[in-house]
Order: C-alpha cells, then sequence, then structure tokens
C-alpha cells in the first residue's frame, strides 16, 4: 500500500515495480523508464526508441522490468497508464479470446508488445496497481524522469 506522504513502501519479498513511458510527440522519439526495488536493493532501467508512442514505451518498460527478473517472483507493479492498467485487467482475455481482435473485431493495436507482456507475466505473481502520474509519487517520478531522461541524451548524442 501507498502512504499518505507518497512514499515507496516495501513490501518484504515482494519485487515493487514502477514503470513509465513518454514521448517527445505522439508519435515520436520515446524512451521508457523503469524503478524497482526488492528488500532495500534498487534497480533502474530506461531506453530510449526513435519513433514510438507513448502507449508502446508505456508497454515496452513494463515488458522490459518483467523480463529482467531472473526467476518467477511475486511482484506489486505500479503503472500510470490506463491503457497497460486496463489492457492487462481488462481486455487481454477478451483479445486472446478473439485471436487478438478487439470487441469491434479490429486488430489489436500494439498487438506485438500486448503478445510480449502477456508472456512475460507468465511466471509471476502480478499485482497490478494504479498510480496517478505526475502527482508527486517517489517512485513513478522516479520512472519518468528515467524515461524522459532517455530522450533527452539521445537528443543530446545527436540520435534525434
Amino acid at each position: 500500500m501507498e502512504s499518505n506522504d507518497a512514499m515507496v513502501v516495501e513490501e518484504a519479498n515482494k519485487v515493487v515495480i514502477y514503470t513509465d513511458g513518454a514521448c517527445s510527440g505522439n508519435p515520436g522519439p520515446g524512451g521508457w523508464g523503469v524503478w524497482m526495488s526488492f528488500n532495500g536493493a534498487t534497480k533502474e532501467l530506461s531506453g530510449f526508441v526513435t519513433e514510438s508512442t507513448n502507449n508502446r514505451m508505456e508497454l515496452t518498460a513494463t515488458i522490459e522490468a518483467l523480463n529482467l527478473l531472473k526467476r518467477a517472483c511475486d511482484v506489486i507493479l505500479y503503472t500510470d497508464s490506463v491503457y497497460v492498467k486496463d489492457g492487462i485487467n481488462k481486455w487481454l482475455n477478451g483479445w486472446k479470446a478473439r485471436n487478438w481482435r478487439t470487441a469491434a473485431k479490429k486488430p489489436v493495436k500494439n498487438v506485438e508488445l500486448w503478445k510480449s507482456l502477456d508472456l512475460a507475466t507468465q511466471r509471476h505473481k502480478i499485482e497490478w496497481r494504479w498510480v496517478k502520474g505526475h502527482a508527486g509519487n517517489e517512485g513513478n517520478e522516479r520512472a519518468d524522469q528515467l524515461a524522459t531522461g532517455a530522450i533527452e541524451k539521445a537528443r543530446a548524442d545527436g540520435l534525434i
């Protein structure tokens, strides 16, 4: 659980993950960021894509975080993305049952990422939690800094 002072609360023997994605334009250059913690140890990840969307970066951050875990884990995963939250909790099973089509019979957007996320979730026990973005939550703010920092670094390196 999150405390009122927006501090990250450790839960013994659970991996706590915060993910975020960012785009400079949508579509445009994209970055993703992950801040994770386990029993007091922390790890940060980030990456950059030359052309993406915010939703693709949100999914990528989540996939990268889960794939980093070397063994099956109990995970609390925080996302500020309603797209990821609703996709994983409300839409995924229906998409799979309809051969990756929406209820309107249209192809699922970002299907390759949704398939990757589905696979990445299989070995873990995940508690999905939504957190309001840009609201002072320490873990979410750090994931956002990592995502936007990846874009800034790519810009400074002349990649965009």
